[in-house]
């Protein structure tokens, strides 16, 4: 089977005072995305703090990781591989396969690129398996470079603000919730540039 796989990570969980509370906040995060997108292979903790699920496109599977990152309210690197996934076992389930091995080096990459200065915030990237069609990967990594670059500038009330849209919230619903007059969301909404990261989203509804 053709699939996206995602591999998900929480940067410096190991440093949390709660533990049990950063599993279940993780958990919750898991399931509404499973919810909103259905992905082929749910979402699902694994070691730790890392998570893993396969979807039916590569679109899908950057839509998610998007909506990951903002369910978590942390930091969170992502590793999407295109390519073939075998299940080996189903309960538990084991897979493996190279959209999964495509997809661990892809993370792998976000690690090595966060710990340097000019790209530290870099926390999404994409491989293709050799031999198969799908995105191109210099194409699909250009999109993800700009969006990394546009939500690690975004303070707290941003990243709510984006969630929102994300989610169909309507501008005036969201300056009640937030206490603002709709015309402050308005020029929030402009400034950031949150506009075109919601417009990216749902142009990825159609993509391969």
């Amino acid at each position: 089977m053709l699939m996206a796989a995602v591999l998900g990570d929480l940067v410096g969980s190991r440093r949390s005072e709660d533990r049990v509370a950063l599993h279940a906040r993780v958990q919750r995060a898991l399931a509404e995305v499973n919810e909103m997108l259905s992905p082929v292979v749910p979402l699902r903790l694994t070691v730790g703090d890392e998570y893993q699920g396969g979807f039916a496109t590569v679109g899908e599977a950057v839509r998610a990781t998007l909506r990951l990152r903002l369910a978590l309210a942390a930091d969170v690197r992502h590793g999407l591989g295109w390519g073939s996934a075998d299940l080996l076992q189903d309960e538990p389930r084991v897979e493996d396969g190279p959209a999964w091995w495509v997809a661990r080096d892809a993370i792998v990459a976000v690690e090595e690129e966060a710990a340097r200065p000019a790209t530290r915030w870099r926390r999404t990237s994409y491989r293709r398996a050799e031999g198969t069609d799908g995105p191109d990967p210099a194409t699909l990594e250009a999109m993800l470079i700009l969006r990394d670059r546009a939500v690690a500038d975004l303070d707290d009330r941003g990243l709510r603000l984006l969630d929102g849209l994300l989610g169909g919230r309507t501008q005036r619903d969201l300056a009640d919730d937030l206490g603002i007059s709709a015309s402050a969301v308005s020029q929030r909404v402009r400034s950031d540039g949150l506009s075109a990261i919601v417009a990216a989203d749902e142009a990825l509804v159609v993509a391969p």
